[in-house]
Order: C-alpha cells, then sequence, then structure tokens
C-alpha cells in the first residue's frame, strides 16, 4: 500500500465515515480546511443534530413551562427512560439494567457503596497501575472510608518488565493465586493510556471464580468496542459519554447493574427522589420503594438540557451499529498504524498499543524517544491535526470510526513524522 494523499482519498471514498452529521473544527487561519480530529477519546466531536435537540427542549421550557415534564415533545418527567433501550443496546444489556445519571466518576461510587463490602480477611481492591486517576482516587477514598490502609488496600497490577499494558493472561494469574483476599476487582475495559483492551468476560470469570465482585470503568470503551455485558456476567459498570459517545464536554455518564442484583433489597445503597418506584413517587411519602431496575441507583430527576445530547448520540450509535462501527475501526486503525510505520519509520517513535486487533479499540498511543509530548501535540495542531498528550512523553491517536477518514490518519502520520524530524 502507498501512504499518499490520492490513496487515502481513494480508501475514504470505497469505506466512507458518518463525518457529514458532525461539525468538524476548522484549522486555524486556513479557511474551508477542517482539523484532522483524532483526539475524540478525549472528547468527541459535536453531531450536527445535538444543537436542535437541544432548541427542542429549550422551546419547550419557553412555551410550557412546568407543564413541559407531561406535555413537552419529549415529556421531561420520564425522559431517561427514552435512553435505556439504545443504551442497553450499545453495552450489550437488558434495559432494565441501565441507568443514564451523573457523571462517571460519581457512578464509580454509588456502585461501590453496594458492591465493595470488605470485610478483614477480604477487602482489597484490584485496580491497573495504570488506571486513570480518578479511578485511583476513587478507589483509595473508598478504602479509606472503611477504615482500612489505603496502601494495603489497594492493589495496582503492574505490566511486565518493558511492557505497556497489562496483559489480561497475568489479572486472571493473579487473582487465581491471589484472589481470596480481593473484594473489588475494578478495571478500566480499554486503558486510557495504552490503548490496551482487555480480556472483560476471562477477567469477569477469574474474579468471581475467586469470590470477588468484578466492576469495570468503561469510560474509553463504550462506543469505542462491542459490549455484551449481560452475557459476560459483569457485575456493575459505569462509563461516561463524551468521549466516543460524542454527547458534549462533561455529558451525563451511564450505568449497568447486572438483573441477577436488581431484586436484592439487601444490598446498601444511597437514595434520592428518582430511586423510588415512580408510580408512587408523587404521594410523597418518607420511605423509599425501591424499582427492580438499575434505577433504583439514581438519586435526582433527569437534567433534560443535559441529557438530550446524550439522547441524540444514542440514537446516531443505535442507526449505524457498533458491529459496523467495530469493522470500521480495525481498518482505520490498522491504516494509521501502517502509516506510522512507513513515514515515520527512521523517527524516534514507538507505538505502545498493541498490534493486535483484538486487543484494542480505536487508539494508538505513541511514545515519542526523547521529545516532550505537550509540544508536539502543539506544532501538530499548527499543521492542522489535533491528538492529545500524556506527560511526559506520550502522544495518542484515536481514529473515530464515526467520523474520522483515512485522510486524517495520513494526515496525522505525515505531520508526526514531519514535527519529530524538525525537533530532532
Amino acid at each position: 500500500m502507498t501512504f499518499d494523499e490520492p490513496g487515502a482519498l481513494a480508501l475514504d471514498a470505497s469505506d466512507p465515515s458518518q463525518r457529514e452529521q458532525f461539525l468538524v473544527p476548522p484549522v486555524p487561519d486556513r479557511p474551508g480546511e477542517e482539523l484532522a480530529y483524532l483526539a475524540g477519546n478525549s472528547l468527541g466531536l459535536q453531531p450536527r443534530v445535538t444543537a436542535e435537540r437541544l432548541a427542542a427542549e429549550l422551546d419547550d421550557w419557553a412555551r410550557l413551562g412546568v407543564e413541559g415534564h407531561l406535555e413537552a415533545e419529549r415529556p421531561w418527567l420520564p425522559y431517561h427512560e427514552l435512553l435505556r433501550e439504545p443504551a442497553a443496546k450499545l453495552v450489550g444489556a437488558r434495559p432494565a439494567e441501565v441507568v443514564a445519571m451523573n457523571s462517571l466518576t460519581v457512578n464509580l461510587h454509588l456502585m461501590m457503596v453496594s458492591f465493595y463490602r470488605p470485610t478483614p480477611e477480604r477487602h482489597a481492591i484490584v485496580i491497573e497501575d495504570t488506571a486513570f486517576p480518578s479511578d485511583s482516587y476513587a478507589v483509595r477514598s473508598q478504602a479509606v472510608l472503611h477504615g482500612f490502609d489505603v496502601d494495603q488496600t489497594v492493589i495496582r497490577l503492574k505490566a511486565r518488565e518493558g511492557e505497556t499494558g497489562l496483559r489480561s493472561e497475568d489479572v486472571v494469574a493473579f487473582l487465581a493465586e491471589h484472589g481470596e483476599k480481593v473484594a473489588l476487582v475494578l478495571l478500566g475495559g480499554v486503558n486510557y493510556y495504552s490503548g490496551e483492551l482487555l480480556d472483560i468476560p476471562a477477567i469477569t470469570r477469574a474474579g468471581h471464580a475467586a469470590g470477588a465482585v468484578v466492576g469495570w470503568d468503561l469510560a474509553h470503551a463504550a462506543g469505542n468496542v462491542p459490549l455484551q455485558l449481560h452475557d459476560w456476567d459483569v457485575d456493575w459498570a459505569a462509563w461516561c459519554t463524551y468521549k466516543y459517545l460524542n454527547s458534549g464536554p462533561g455529558a451525563i455518564a451511564g450505568a449497568f447493574v447486572h438483573e441477577r442484583h436488581l431484586g436484592d433489597r439487601s444490598l446498601p445503597r444511597l437514595e434520592g427522589w428518582w430511586s423510588t418506584d415512580p408510580s408512587t413517587r408523587f404521594t410523597m411519602g418518607p420511605e423509599v420503594t425501591p424499582v427492580a431496575s438499575a434505577d433504583a441507583w439514581q438519586l435526582s430527576n433527569p437534567p433534560i438540557l443535559a441529557m438530550a445530547p446524550v439522547l441524540a448520540s444514542l440514537e446516531m450509535f443505535d442507526r449505524v451499529g457498533m458491529d459496523t462501527l467495530r469493522a470500521r475501526s480495525e481498518r482505520l486503525t490498522a491504516y494509521l498504524e501502517q502509516a506510522l510505520d512507513e513515514l515515520c519509520a527512521d523517527r524516534a517513535l514507538q507505538i505502545i498499543t498493541p498490534r493486535e486487533p483484538s486487543r484494542r479499540g480505536a487508539q494508538l498511543s505513541v511514545r515519542l524517544l526523547g521529545d516532550d509530548a505537550g509540544e508536539v501535540c502543539r506544532a501538530l495542531r499548527e499543521r492542522g491535526v489535533i491528538a492529545d498528550a500524556r506527560q511526559p512523553d506520550v502522544v495518542r491517536l484515536a481514529p473515530v470510526p464515526m467520523y474520522c477518514t483515512y485522510h486524517d490518519c495520513w494526515r496525522a502520520a505525515r505531520a508526526l513524522a514531519e514535527v519529530v524530524s524538525a525537533r530532532g
């Protein structure tokens, strides 16, 4: 394959994206030219329909006031239920098992209130050493909340010597050998730093065999790779929607609770108005009557202006389908990988994301041998390419299949080669 502009454009003609449905930022000072946007694993692009959806809710608010709760085009009172079916399909769940609410870390804490039930003999929490800092902060604070020594409780699994990604088989082996002390396994489905896709069903089985509860942070997995949370018997999971799901900065997150837990009244929960049975909610009683669904973990009424972009995005994913997106993702990421190998062959770069398509999503993390990642990303932007930096020396490139193109990937590889050469 020849990695040049005509070749990239030809691939785009035969394997098109959904790019026309998104607003792609322009290249500064270059009218009419769009950025090659490969930072969708940090913040996805805005769908064109989002502004229309927000305007409709604002119009209903202006027209109806409080009556919009029942009379809006999409009534606000049950609004969160509109997200249930497409969210469930996205993560491979049954509708009752999912709910859109809060932000990711809030949901992690709400789930740990229920599912981290430590004892003196079994209180360890297993995370990856390269977990996203917020996850690390969350589990450490949970250990403290329960009165345990953080450094003895939180077990950070490290990659093998000379490797960046934590191998799934090493997690399974650890749980087989040391699982008797583990209360909770909480790992990222796709690691934010390396792009490693863990074997979620295998690790979940190993955690259960060891007697632990298994939860997943799917921030970089939801909307990126196909998921089957129900069939994989995952206990619980949480994810954000502003990355691959394109729902806007700080958008409402999602949560999953397996149906075998939904009717368990012995599980402790933090509760609020929206935790109770909607059929009796407005009797204003003092006690919660929980429903046998993930809704029981809700606290407050749905924030409509925050949920509208999530609904619009979920409908888009529902139309396109994760299997279709995953297939294109594998083709697009392979092209970017090959373009980097070809165009950056004599540069001081190293792809630290696994080379096997089954072990990664739509992300390649590139280590710069001797360069500052932030400075390189700024230089890439000057060339019309948006990537993101993870200090000190990793540039992350996310060829998101929904809107990225082969031409974007070619531009990114060419620009990275130019920047590294100019700095060397």
